[in-house]
């Protein structure tokens, strides 16, 4: 029988290294989605991941894929899209669309290539990263082609450090589009890296690579400036998420 902790309202996290081996990662049940609870969770490595049958569960796997900036992969394709101008990028100018496209957009199993719209982005997911979005600690990434929104992706900002949720295109490429750009975006801003939390192959040719989980909680540490002493967010991470366009 698996021991697995049980978070009680307003308990804190049990340490990372007690998450299970076996399923990877999985570390507690229940608690709450609020932006509290949920900034806790993203400071310490730790994410939501759960269906509308299950208990709300949280996990902090090792290895952890990460995405350092500077070995982002652009293919020559995507190299080439990027220099056509053909659609504008933006950051922050609509998350709810952008969260809402992710959560129902049909995607093919990978193993079985069937097509499904079944998605762990539950409305009660929606709802509380909106909120997180509101005080402005969820960020989103808009592809457009003219009026229409094309693609994107969303998911919360940790001091210098994106930890990508999901991501979503209604035409070729444009998710990866969303990705250049946020990653040339982090770039001029300073930033460290991605954290894409479970390692795929589709994450591993956009460059991602695999860390231990002590090294990435040490390196989301190191660069976890978010708010000052008040519990106010920092200016300078304010500025770094203001909207824009931010077309590669």
């Amino acid at each position: 029988m698996i021991a697995l902790h049980y978070i009680e309202e307003g308990a804190p996290f049990p340490a990372v290294d007690t998450a299970l081996e076996d399923p990877n990662g999985l570390l507690a049940f229940g608690g709450d989605l609020s932006p509290a609870r949920l900034y806790s969770a993203y400071s310490q490595g730790i994410f939501p991941w759960f269906s509308d049958e299950e208990p709300l569960l949280w996990w902090s796997p090792d290895p952890r894929a990460i995405i350092e900036l500077n070995d982002f992969v652009a293919s020559k394709s995507l190299k080439k899209l990027a220099r056509k101008q053909k659609y504008k990028v933006t950051l922050n100018y609509a998350f709810d669309r952008v969260i809402k496209a992710c959560s129902s957009t049909p995607r093919k199993n990978p193993t079985s290539g069937n097509v499904s719209i079944d998605t762990w982005i539950t409305d009660d997911m929606i709802a509380a990263y909106r909120q997180l979005n509101g005080i402005g600690l969820a960020h989103s990434v808009e592809v457009w082609n003219g009026d229409e929104l094309v693609g994107g992706l969303y998911g919360v900002g940790i001091g210098n450090v994106y930890c990508g949720e999901s991501m979503f295109h209604l035409e070729s490429n444009t998710s990866k589009l969303a990705m250049l750009a946020l990653v040339e975006h982090m770039k001029s801003q300073n930033m460290a890296f991605i954290d894409c939390q479970l390692p795929t192959d589709h994450l591993a040719s956009l460059g991602a690579k695999v860390v231990s989980r002590p090294e990435f909680i040490e390196k989301l540490e190191n660069n976890n400036q978010t708010l000052t002493n008040e519990g106010r967010l920092l200016e300078d991470y304010l500025v770094r998420w203001k909207p824009r366009v931010i077309t590669p």
